[in-house]
């Protein structure tokens, strides 16, 4: 496999600490801009920016879909009340600033920003907030795990909302600036359990969607910026493209085409071995190294089925080997690695726990352990996707990993819109291939950690330690306490981090002012001539 030194890469865009991903892009068939279309007409003022996604989104709703593909799209509409900048602190974005909490941690004083339009023109105020927050409580899987924190949420007056907390909650500001599965600001008179107008305050406001061949957002006029530098997805946002134009684009090579050829300004998360050409394109084309991007993982089903018992899914993680199933995926040892802590060294979550259980592939010892634990060669299904394309050729790696040790196995090849539907319903699967970002907070991914995402890891053993985690708001004394959670993962094995990976993406020379980012975002780009 072809691929250029890393530093050559990382040399034109690097973005150490951008880390993505919790789960699901969909996808649909992939079409052409026509000739002769809206597409191929000349750019109105500021221009419009063609963005070659990796799928179609499941939803526009961005609180009922965790999707980063929903995130990506959606964050250019709705906004939270917090962000991240470029090095992952938390900052104010419909927040006036950071909020007053109490000296006990239990409440939360959140004054919000004044003269903020949503798109159908109204004032945001502390209703449409309290609103919002209730309605991503129920309907979003990370707003309802939060919600089980909240004693109650109030609108103080119409620019203060107070949050009151259970017990203390460290996690609390990270999951209302995650951009998936966001905790997005509405208003009031639209918020519903099926939302049927799509109206937030960000810099874009939605245009049009045709399934399965567009959707279109347009500048909002009447957005109001922040004042502070940009960095990251915090401070000033302009919206200087008329229009922003995403595009499904199932197949990888089709995408890295459409970016050579200039028909796509942007194309996402494309497969390692085209670096080369990419590179070969210069000036015209930039390739876009995301360093530590994300970490796929294996989740597996603890509620019904043959790996209910967690004896035979540490059957399971024995007889895996992580490092040839990366190979597997990635190809180049540059764009991965394979290490068993779930947070690098030298970040506050750094621990070792766990690691002698990674990376066995032992085939003796797995078939010992599963027979011990009653194993009857029921066959272990396994589902993945080739929309991702490292999933389903690492699936294919456990599945012969499993057979050496005796398992049967059932390979499920399914789109990546059928496996969000079928992992949904504990009878249909075993196992499922899929990937997630490392940020720093521990609580924000995988959902796993969280409670009833799909794969239903509910123990006492979690609940207290991530009860004791979670209570603590000192990072210093949070990092031993994450290093028990990460234990309990390699002994309860709801699930398996399989390793580290970089990811590749590229934009066109022309996009100026594009900041990279896991969940890509272009307010502040601009289209040069």
């Amino acid at each position: 496999m072809k691929a250029c030194p890393m530093n050559a890469l990382a040399s034109r865009v690097r973005t150490s600490r951008r880390q993505l991903l919790a789960a699901a892009l969909l996808a649909a068939g992939c079409v052409g801009l026509p000739a002769g279309s809206a597409w191929a007409q000349a750019a109105h003022k500021g221009g419009a920016a063609n963005l070659a996604m990796i799928g179609e989104p499941q939803s526009l709703d961005p609180m009922v879909s965790s999707t980063d593909l929903v995130g990506t799209i959606m964050q250019h509409v709705y906004e939270p009340l917090f962000t991240f900048d470029a090095q992952w602190n938390i900052q104010p974005m419909l927040a006036q600033a950071m909020p007053v909490i109490s000296a006990d941690g239990l409440t939360y004083t959140i004054t919000l920003r004044k003269g903020v339009k949503f798109h159908n023109g109204k004032d945001m105020v502390a209703d449409d907030v309290v609103a919002s927050l209730q309605r991503w409580m129920e309907v979003s899987a990370r707003g309802k795990a939060v919600g089980q924190e909240i004693a109650s949420m109030t609108a103080k007056n119409p620019q203060t909302v107070e949050i009151k907390l259970k017990a203390v909650y460290a996690p609390l500001l990270a999951h209302l600036a995650m951009p998936s599965g966001m905790a997005g600001i509405m208003p009031k008179d639209v918020v519903a359990p099926v939302l049927k107008d799509f109206i937030g305050t960000g810099p874009y406001k939605l245009k049009e969607r045709k399934p399965d061949q567009f959707t279109v957002l347009a500048r909002f006029d009447q957005y109001a910026a922040r004042s502070e530098p940009a960095s990251g997805y915090a401070g000033k946002r302009e919206a200087q493209l008329d229009e922003l134009r995403f595009v499904p684009v199932p197949n990888a090579t089709t995408r890295v085409e459409g970016v050579l050829s200039g028909q796509f300004q942007y194309a996402d998360l494309l497969q390692v071995e085209s670096v080369g050409r990419l590179e070969k394109a210069a000036p015209n084309v930039v390739p876009i190294v995301t360093q530590n991007f994300g970490f796929p993982y294996i989740v597996f089903n603890t509620k019904e089925g043959v790996l209910a018992k967690k004896e035979l899914r540490q059957a399971v993680q024995t007889a895996m080997g992580p490092a040839e199933m990366l190979l597997a995926g990635f190809g180049d040892k540059r764009f991965f690695a394979a290490e068993p802590n779930f947070f690098a060294k030298g970040t506050p979550y750094y621990s070792d726990a766990g690691a002698k259980l990674y990376n066995q592939k032992n085939p003796q010892l797995a078939k010992d352990q599963a027979a011990k634990a009653g194993y009857k060669s029921e066959p272990i299904r396994i589902m993945a996707s080739r929309q991702y394309e490292f999933h389903y050729n690492m699936a294919l790696v456990m599945a012969e990993h499993l057979k050496r040790a005796g398992f049967k196995t059932e390979l499920q090849v399914v789109d990546w819109a059928t496996l969000v539907q079928r992992r949904n319903d504990a009878k249909l699967w075993d196992v499922y291939m899929t990937h997630s970002g490392l940020f720093p907070e521990p609580m924000l991914s995988p959902p796993q950690m969280g409670s009833g995402a799909p794969g239903w890891w509910e123990t006492e053993t979690k609940k207290a330690a991530l009860a004791a985690f979670n209570g603590e708001p000192d990072v210093a004394k949070r990092g031993p306490l994450w290093g028990k959670a990460q234990a309990l993962v390699y002994d309860e094995v709801p699930f398996v981090e399989v390793g580290k990976f970089n990811a590749l993406s590229a934009r066109s020379s022309k996009l100026q002012g594009y900041q990279p980012m896991p969940w890509p975002f272009f307010w502040n780009t601009s289209l040069s001539q």
